[in-house]
């Protein structure tokens, strides 16, 4: 406890960091605080009787939101259109030349043209989710009658587009001026937002029903969760590499110049949350276009095959969903890892990777390590994806049990990470201890040295 407090005054000690940690969380503040202004002409009372499953897809976009969503907040939307902007602009940088262009050769030039092309993406998509938004809203009869539709329509669309661009701006601020990545503090902001009540509605479960023994069970096993989300997450492969010359100084030598060795770092989880989000995606589905095409929701909940696909908890569900994340694992990190690029950039750097011949063989060597190395990836993806309906079947409440796996957990633990890795490089600067007594924080880049980037 002594060594916490100490580094905290020490965090507070460095003027750079103090500013940089007020600054992120007054525009967290700001941020949260759109999340309760509700949009004009809407009557609140009528969304609060309406809350929809926090399983379905409102839930999901509800708790990425921090509730603005069903509250019909200014950042209802959140920053949502960006993430799915910044996921189509990715996705296209596979397939078109363009993009690819922009995404490997352009460097620094590239990134920003990009940066620009999702901007303007992000407005396009926020307009086309603010109208379904609003439909949504008028069917939920949530619309005050006395004012006409078109203006209703019209002001809102653009308060809606405003808000998140205003989101999109909080989060570069974010980047630049505070600490960690903008845009996944604001997601996690959103996130986190609902657990201090969940974990309260949780805790007063179980003093009313004398079951605090479980409860401290429930608590040991989201530690264990969480502790091995962190080993994976930072998990990597380390393929280690030689060069045949090095110039240090005057000499050539087989020594890496930095002194270190050097490796290619696979990780064990290349694909992020990316998996778990295109699963939930696709599992959506079935339901949603059953409810555009159903006479009504009594024909839904009398197909067992459209109810268990809707039911996070029932068993086809969560095999289909197990199967989803695997398979959009492997073909997530097919597309971002590139063997043949690794390959080419180390017959261009004069390296290889020892007892591998370099060119096809090397290419070969790595694609074959990167699957053998994402399969465990995968699965515990797949199982960390299923946990909330094992928590769920185990009596804990449905919010608190969204906490035990899932986007909330990888979100929450990835930008954790990353945000304590920024702090302890400023703690290490100034010559403080670090957060840890042995090692370093790692984020999710991991701390090895990717000779791809040098990073």
């Amino acid at each position: 406890m002594k060594k916490l407090f100490t580094t905290i005054q020490n965090i507070w000690k460095i003027d750079e960091l103090r500013k940089r940690i007020l600054y992120t969380f007054a525009l967290l503040a700001v941020f949260r605080l759109g999340s309760f202004i509700v949009l004009p002409g809407v009557i609140p009372s009528v969304l609060e009787k309406g809350h929809g499953n926090s399983s379905d897809l409102l839930g999901l976009i509800n708790a990425f939101t921090g509730g603005a969503f069903n509250n019909a907040a200014i950042f209802a939307l959140g920053i949502m259109p960006y993430i799915t902007a910044s996921i189509i602009i990715q996705l296209l940088g596979f397939a078109v030349p363009y993009f690819q262009r922009l995404q490997q050769r352009e460097g620094e030039s590239g990134r920003k043209k990009l940066n620009q092309i999702s901007r303007m993406l992000a407005v396009a998509v926020t307009l086309l989710q603010g109208g379904g938004y609003l439909t949504y809203l008028t069917a939920q009869g949530a619309v005050d009658h006395s004012i006409p539709q078109g203006i209703f329509w019209f002001c809102n669309i653009i308060v809606l587009a405003s808000g998140t661009i205003f989101a999109m701006w909080l989060g570069e601020r974010i980047t630049e001026k505070g600490i960690g990545n903008g845009t996944s503090l604001i997601i996690m902001t959103g996130i986190i937002a609902r657990l201090p009540s969940a974990f309260l509605f949780e805790f007063q479960s179980a003093v009313s029903g004398n079951k605090l023994f479980l409860f401290i069970l429930e608590m040991a096993f989201l530690f264990v969760v969480i502790m091995a989300t962190i080993l994976v997450v930072q998990g990597v492969r380390r393929i280690p590499i030689q060069f045949a010359k090095r110039m240090v100084g005057r000499e050539a030598t087989s020594v890496p110049a930095s002194g270190d060795r050097d490796y290619i770092p696979v990780k064990v989880n290349a694909a992020g949350v990316m998996p778990i989000i295109f699963a939930q995606a696709l599992m959506f589905l079935p339901a949603t276009a059953a409810q555009f095409f159903a006479r009504n929701n009594a024909d839904i909940s009398s197909n067992s095959v459209l109810r268990a696909l809707n039911d996070y908890t029932s068993l086809p569900y969560n095999i289909i969903y197990f199967l989803l994340v695997v398979i959009f694992t492997y073909v997530y990190t097919a597309l971002l890892v590139n063997p043949s690029q690794y390959s080419e950039y180390l017959k261009r750097q004069n390296a290889f990777i020892p007892g591998i011949k370099p060119g096809e063989a090397t290419s070969e060597y790595i694609d074959a390590v990167t699957t053998r190395i994402t399969l465990p990836g995968s699965i515990f993806l797949g199982i960390i994806a299923i946990m909330p309906s094992f928590a769920k079947a185990f009596g804990i409440n449905s919010a608190f049990a969204m906490f035990f796996g899932g986007t909330s957990l990888l979100i929450f633990v990835g930008v954790v990470l990353d945000t304590l890795q920024q702090i302890e490089s400023y703690l290490l600067m100034s010559k403080y201890d670090g957060l840890v007594k042995s090692g370093r924080v790692e984020g999710r880049s991991g701390g090895l040295r990717d000779i791809t980037t040098g990073a």
